[in-house]
């Protein structure tokens, strides 16, 4: 039977790259973007959020199969906890109950590298409380700091640290829905492309010690999405609750083996 795939940020980067691997394999995919999607909607908003929810239950007849929770932002301001953590969740949350009613319903979003990164601790415990107000306040306070992408770097740990917390729980295992996150490095999409035009970023990603190559590479939006693809799958039958690193490398530089 055809899976039905709902992806946000469609209209371009991992978003796009996925919904294309979707499609090719067979899958009905509703694109959800600000623009060139089957539904448009602005994620940023909880009416945003409610209006895309009610637009993707009438396409997809209330049944969706997998959902990939992608579109991001990269700006010092409040925009980015509104897209990339109370955007991204509540994607996830409000397409529950659809997901519910499939055969073998996959969960996925993006975190990212950046999640173990200097982070703003009273920003993330904020997002993670759902205080959406206080979140939005104290982004707003730090904007302009000196910590680079610090709004960015907690939107991103708030997020895996969330699927932590649900992936296990009756409302997502429980009801036999998967549910992980990947955490890519630098990828080479639109959110990031302009990065690559600061002579000193260029020098930075040059300058990385490694003992592979890898390290220094940036990564395609196509390779992000086929791991996205898999985890949204039937192939993926039990990975439930992982914060998958696709970075590289970079992530067993930084942290070794102290995750243990």
């Amino acid at each position: 039977m055809e899976r039905v795939s709902v992806v946000t940020g469609v209209a371009s980067g991992i978003g796009k790259a996925t919904a294309e691997l979707l499609r090719l394999r067979g899958e009905r995919v509703i694109g959800v973007d600000l623009h060139d999607a089957d539904v448009i909607a602005d994620l940023s908003s909880p009416e945003g959020l409610e209006a895309m929810v009610r637009d993707v239950d009438a396409a997809s007849g209330g049944v969706v199969d997998s959902v990939y929770s992608i579109a991001g932002v990269l700006v010092d301001s409040p925009l980015t906890v509104k897209v990339n953590f109370f955007g991204m969740v509540g994607t996830l949350v409000g397409l529950r109950p659809l997901l519910a009613k499939s055969e073998a319903p996959r969960a996925q979003g993006i975190a990212s590298l950046a999640s173990i990164s200097p982070v703003d601790d009273e920003l993330v415990d904020a997002m993670l409380a759902g205080e959406r107000d206080a979140a939005l306040a104290r982004a707003e306070a730090i904007v302009g700091s000196q910590i680079p992408f610090f709004i960015y770097n907690s939107t991103k740990q708030a997020f895996a640290r969330w699927v932590r917390r649900h992936a296990a729980t009756p409302e997502w295992a429980g009801a036999s829905i998967t549910l992980n996150a990947v955490a890519p490095g630098a990828v080479l999409t639109p959110m990031i492309a302009t990065m690559f035009d600061d002579p000193q970023i260029v020098d930075e990603q040059e300058a990385i010690p490694a003992g592979s190559a890898l390290l220094k590479d940036v990564a395609q939006p196509s390779e992000i999405a086929a791991l996205l693809g898999w985890l949204g799958s039937t192939a993926n039958s039990h990975l439930c609750g992982q914060i998958i690193f696709i970075d590289g490398g970079s992530e067993v530089v930084m942290r070794q083996d102290s995750t243990w």
